[in-house]
């Protein structure tokens, strides 16, 4: 995202552009459409002046493809034109602003993508806290390997096609993984980070939406992988593994995508890279 001092007032985008520079046909540039100009828009109406602003997008993650392409989008919105202020907003400020922006796609106010792109590394993020969030230290030496299948899941379809109620026993099951999750953070305990890395309610819906996912599933854990499962609604499905481990896990996922009938691709990343910043300032 770039952003600068335009003529006229309020957010525009100018232009938005794939990675491989040419303009992206399926994404908006009406700036009441688009999540990157919706954050940005919050933030100058509140803090900025009278000014106009131009975005310039450059979209580089695949569009309904459980990576967070939205929230990304909006919080390099509001962190591109929150550095345009003479007196920035601090982070968390920033966080409120960004949340508008993937609210519009997602119809709520729902932090699980915003906060860590914003952040970086791993963080919990419940609603109910919003828009207070708690960083979490990540394990040592482990990393991520993220596997994107060539595949389109319609996160709103997926989130409506969700059964919209639960037995006791289940919600006990999972908070008692998540709790787990948590405490392995805390105390740097791979093991159990295995064997808290489940989800029993939500991923056994969603994989039928991903036809290749069982079998990457299963390869990932046969090639030594922590845990694995689907990333936010799918189809993209990532595993946690030592470091030493991503290159070989991230091949058997990509050749069991394969077998299944998919082209795919994937991306290894350590669980502590740097949230949304600032790479370049004009003078």
């Amino acid at each position: 995202m770039s952003a600068r001092i335009s003529d006229g007032q309020g957010i525009r985008i100018k232009e938005v552009r794939g990675l491989d520079g040419e303009i992206h046909t399926s994404l908006s540039t009406d700036a009441r459409e688009n999540t990157a100009s919706i954050a940005a828009r919050s933030l100058w109406d509140e803090v900025g002046d009278n000014r106009g602003v131009e975005l310039v997008v450059y979209k580089g993650i695949p569009l309904q493809s459980g990576m967070g392409s939205s929230a990304a989008s909006a919080v390099a919105g509001a962190v591109a034109v929150n550095a345009l202020l003479d007196q920035p907003l601090p982070t968390e400020d920033v966080l409120e602003h960004a949340l508008v922006g993937e609210q519009f796609v997602s119809g709520g106010l729902h932090a699980d993508n915003v906060a860590p792109s914003l952040y970086g590394g791993l963080v919990l993020c419940p609603q109910a806290l919003l828009p207070k969030i708690v960083t979490l230290p990540t394990p040592k030496g482990i990393s991520s390997v993220l596997l994107h299948p060539e595949l389109l899941v319609n996160t709103a379809d997926s989130r409506n096609s969700l059964a919209k109620s639960y037995s006791m026993e289940q919600w006990l099951t999972q908070q008692g993984y998540l709790a787990g999750f948590v405490a392995a953070c805390l105390q740097n305990d791979i093991e159990l980070l295995g064997e808290c890395l489940r989800d029993e309610i939500i991923e056994p819906q969603r994989a039928a939406s991903v036809p290749c996912f069982p079998s990457v599933k299963e390869a990932a854990l046969q090639a030594g992988a922590i845990g694995c499962s689907m990333s936010g609604s799918g189809p993209s499905i990532f595993a946690l593994c030592h470091d030493k481990d991503a290159g070989i896990i991230a091949k058997t996922m990509e050749q069991a995508c394969n077998r299944a009938g998919f082209e795919c691709q994937s991306w290894v990343s350590s669980l502590n890279v740097p949230g949304a910043r600032i790479v370049e300032e004009a003078s």
